[in-house]
């Protein structure tokens, strides 16, 4: 039941806003909501502790694994609802939103909380494909939510390039079908993850190895691994921040751990080298051209997507790596990378209000004239470039101390990159928050309290994990590498 009451609360809440998400008191609802969701996922939690909880015939499940990503969602939907108060009301002051779209987005953003946590509960792979489906469709339209042309052409590119992806991923999910119905008999047991974990061994091996060529092509669109990530930049720039923070900070990861769940059945049937080959590869490769194309980047949200593929291609590289020490990274570096990504929204998103543009030349003063955005956009790109003792640093110093000892030829490239990327975004960060002038518009009010929490976060459990969120971890890292 408890998986229940954690799906049902932004199911019913993304209903009830779709008809009064336009009244005065619907953003501090819309926060109510997020954060009753965030508690019902820390009771799931409790419930889990190293077992498993099944609900609805096996068709939703909780572990040891998804549990992390779980209360991460639950966490980040409730800071990004507190941040969108005042940011969907200094829109309204603007004129950008009317009572239909204020009802529109505060319906669809629930309901994309909804489809992520249906994703990441689903034990049935079928289930697990139309919740991505789900969450791509509802954040189509948060995308769109301007309804200016370039909005609107950011959300077609995203939902057609998406919509592509989500149909080779179910090809790869029939192919799936086809290899289990042969072990396990016609039927939904096919499809559930848990019944296939233990049945890999036996599968077909050439159909697992086409299965998941075609679901890393789909859930890779998802992700923004390089060269599927071409609607992530557009995504980001057109759509509202709040969108962007949610889409930075925990869609790419739904869509990541699909994949790793897919790994984990194709590994048994063919081994790791294969899987783990094609992770290291475009790992690096969206690292690379990630880097590379901020250079020159002019509009601020631009910046930061890229920054975005950048750190999922780290995670996914991690993951590539495996063993208990890479794979333990790529989870604890996801986890931070969605904290200190969603906190940099919170603030570029403020800035641009406050400066009347997203292009990195029209923000300057900041420091001077904003000294807690200042100093908090400084602080989170220390934290986001893995400056210790930031969290991102542990993660990214495990990565390349394995890749220096299971593919010691890549941490040059690893290397290369990390330094280009701290001194394109330190010197883009820099000069937002450096002169004298200030800017022509007035401060908007907004909370602090998002900001500081994800930067408290990222800061403390950097220094260390308390023993049970590292016991968490670790549990997850063994049972993805099948030793628990």
């Amino acid at each position: 039941m408890e998986i229940l009451a954690t799906l049902l609360i932004p199911l019913g809440s993304a209903a009830f806003l779709a008809f009064f998400g336009a009244r005065p008191w619907a953003s501090r609802f819309n926060v109510g909501a997020s954060a009753l969701t965030f508690l019902a996922s820390l009771n799931v939690a409790h419930h889990v502790s190293g077992a498993r909880i099944f609900v609805l015939s096996n068709q939703l499940f909780a572990d040891d694994l998804n549990i992390i990503f779980v209360v991460l969602t639950g966490l980040v939907a409730t800071t990004t609802s507190v941040f969108s108060v005042h940011y969907i009301r200094f829109e309204q002051g603007r004129g950008q939103f009317d009572s239909a779209r204020l009802r529109l987005y505060h319906s669809m953003y629930q309901m994309l909380i909804f489809a992520m946590l249906l994703g990441l509960f689903s034990n049935n792979l079928g289930l697990l494909w139309v919740a991505l489906e789900a969450a791509t469709l509802s954040n189509a339209f948060l995308i769109s939510l301007y309804r200016s042309p370039k909005s609107i052409e950011a959300a077609w590119k995203y939902f057609v390039l998406l919509g592509v992806g989500i149909a080779q991923a179910f090809f790869g999910l029939i192919l799936l079908y086809f290899a289990a119905e042969k072990e396990l008999g016609p039927g939904g047991t096919a499809l559930l993850w848990t019944t296939l974990n233990q049945v890999k061994a036996h599968l077909n091996p050439q159909v697992l190895l086409l299965s998941f060529i075609f679901f890393f092509v789909g859930f890779g669109t998802k992700v923004g691994i390089v060269p599927l990530h071409g609607w992530l930049p557009d995504a980001h720039a057109e759509g509202p921040t709040p969108a962007s923070a949610i889409l930075s900070g925990l869609l790419l990861n739904v869509a990541l751990y699909a994949i790793v769940r897919i790994k984990l059945l194709v590994d048994g049937a063919l081994g790791v080298s294969f899987t783990s080959g094609i992770l290291i590869v475009f790992g690096l490769l969206s690292i690379w051209v990630a880097v590379f194309s901020m250079w020159g980047r002019k509009d601020v949200k631009r910046l930061f997507s890229y920054s975005s593929i950048e750190h999922l291609g780290i995670a996914t590289l991690g993951f590539g790596i495996g063993g208990e020490i890479g794979t333990l990274a790529a989870l604890v570096h996801m986890t931070f990378h969605s904290l200190t990504k969603s906190s940099l929204f919170f603030l570029v998103g403020t800035v641009s209000q406050w400066c009347g543009s997203q292009k990195i030349d029209g923000i300057r003063g900041v420091l001077k004239h904003a000294p807690f955005l200042g100093w908090s956009l400084i602080f989170s790109g220390c934290a986001i470039l893995g400056v210790p003792p930031f969290g991102i640093f542990t993660s990214e110093f495990l990565i390349f101390d394995s890749l220096l000892h299971w593919n010691p030829w890549a941490a040059p490239f690893l290397a290369i990159a990390l330094a280009v990327a701290f001194g394109v975004l330190m010197r883009r960060i820099l000069e937002m928050v450096s002169g004298e002038e200030a800017p022509a518009g007035p401060l908007p009010s907004f909370s602090r309290i998002p900001v500081g929490a994800h930067l408290f976060l990222v800061l403390i459990l950097g220094l260390g994990l308390p023993s049970f969120l590292w016991g968490w971890y670790q549990n997850a890292a063994r049972y993805l590498l099948g030793t628990l």
